[in-house]
Order: structure tokens, then C-alpha cells, then sequence
């Protein structure tokens, strides 16, 4: 599956392109995922869960980001500056969680991880909930995930911080995008001033959100799981041997 095509990275941000992009990725979205398919592809690396939770998170995390992407472009032609700026943050996010998912990937295969951990990691990924409500385990906190894929691409987290300013009732979500200061005149006048702040930078957000998740799904992703599949084939054997301690991950 691609996700977008490529684009030049020195041409003009152009919002058709990113539209058709957006439309593109929808069109590409995975409508299920058969399990017996995966067990007559590779039935000893798919007898674990977390191979099947892996490829979960991969496909709704896909869905999450086209999703949030495209309203938040949808905002961004209405002219609802915020909007978009909190939609995208919520994008990144949910990049975030793809691109961890694919740092966990290359620890197992390194012998970073344990086999095992990575299997409830993958289960926090997708079942958490900080809703104390609700039954199940605990989710890794999303800032924790934010300063792992940092190191794989710096500025991540410069980014989403400058979305959060938006996002939150401070200097830069009140006074900035809701008023202005007339030195001269001493006088404060009210407007909504996030499209006139933002609007080219929130477009070239969403576009760097696409590349971003389109490299991590395709080009990153497909040979890592590649590879763990091979990894638990050749190590299967120590997995059985160490399994119950780890009962969750049956």
C-alpha cells in the first residue's frame, strides 16, 4: 500500500497536492485484516499475538492520521485556524505511535528487547486507556513516545510544542491569536488571528505529517516486520520456552 506518492521537497506547498494526497490515502486504507491469512503466510510467527497487535496498530494508526489530516485540512480551507492547528497536533501524535512501534520492532531484532516485553508494549500501544473507568492496561504516556521518535527525527517535539501553545489556553492560544497590541495608539484590539498567524505553516504541517507517515509505514515498517517474523521463526523455541513468564502475550 502507498499512502501518498512522493513529492519534491523544493516545490511551493501547493494545498491541491495536498488534498489529492489526502484523497489518495483514503482510497489505499486497509479494510480488514484475515487472520487465517496471516497464519498461511507465517504460521509460527503469527501463532503470537504480538505480530497480529503489530499489524493492527499499523492499520489503525493509518486510519487515525488520514482522518485527523483530512479535517484538519478541511478546517484549514474553511478558514478555522485552531481547529486545524489541534487537529494536527493530535496527527503527530498518532505518528508518534507508529514510529515507536517501529523503534520496538528494531529492538527486538537488535537484542535490545525482550521478545516478550515488546508483546505487552504492543498491548499498551493498542488496548491502553488512562480512563480510570475503564478495564484493561494502563497506556504509555504520549510525550514518552514523542521524545523517542525525537531522536529519529529532530524537531518532532519543537513541532508539537509549538501545536500545543495553540492547543492550550496560554499566551500564545489567548493573547496572540485573539488579540493584538497597538503600541502607538495604546490600545488592545480583538480578532481572530490564527489563519493570518498560521495558515502556511499549518499547511506545511499537515504535508510533513503526510511524508513523515508515509516513509514510516512503507519503507520502515514493511522490512522490519519483514525481519521479526523471520527473528521469531529462528528464535521460536526459546519464545515457548520462556512464554509463561508472560502469560499475557498467549
Amino acid at each position: 500500500m502507498t499512502t501518498r506518492p512522493a513529492r519534491d521537497s523544493q516545490a511551493p506547498m501547493d494545498a491541491d497536492i495536498v488534498e489529492q494526497n489526502l484523497a489518495i490515502w483514503k482510497e489505499s486504507l486497509f479494510s480488514s485484516i484475515p487472520v487465517g491469512g496471516l497464519l498461511a503466510r507465517n504460521p509460527v510467527a503469527h501463532k503470537w499475538k504480538a505480530t497480529f497487535r503489530s499489524m493492527m496498530l499499523r492499520e489503525a494508526v493509518c486510519w487515525r492520521a488520514q482522518d485527523l489530516l483530512a479535517q484538519s485540512f478541511a478546517l484549514h480551507e474553511q478558514g478555522y485556524g485552531l481547529g486545524t492547528r489541534i487537529l494536527i497536533r493530535s496527527a503527530f501524535e498518532t505518528l508518534a505511535t507508529l514510529v515507536y512501534l517501529n523503534q520496538l520492532m528494531q529492538q527486538v531484532l537488535d537484542g535490545r528487547l525482550n521478545f516478550h516485553l515488546f508483546g505487552d508494549k504492543t498491548t499498551k500501544l493498542l488496548l491502553g486507556s488512562r480512563n480510570g473507568d475503564r478495564e484493561g492496561p494502563r497506556s504509555i504516556n504520549i510525550l514518552t513516545v514523542l521524545e523517542k521518535c525525537d531522536k529519529r527525527y529532530p524537531g518532532m517535539m519543537e513541532v508539537y510544542a509549538d501545536l500545543s501553545e495553540s492547543a492550550h489556553p496560554s499566551y500564545a492560544g489567548l493573547c496572540m491569536g485573539y488579540s493584538k497590541v497597538n503600541y502607538d495608539e495604546y490600545e488592545t484590539t480583538f480578532s481572530n488571528r490564527w489563519m493570518e498567524l498560521y495558515s502556511d505553516r499549518n499547511l506545511a504541517a499537515i504535508d510533513m505529517c503526510m511524508m513523515t507517515f508515509h516513509h514510516e509505514y512503507n519503507e520502515v515498517w514493511i522490512p522490519l516486520f519483514e525481519a521479526l517474523e523471520k527473528w521469531i521463526e529462528t528464535n521460536d523455541a526459546q519464545l515457548e520456552a520462556t512464554k509463561d513468564e508472560f502469560p499475557q502475550d498467549q
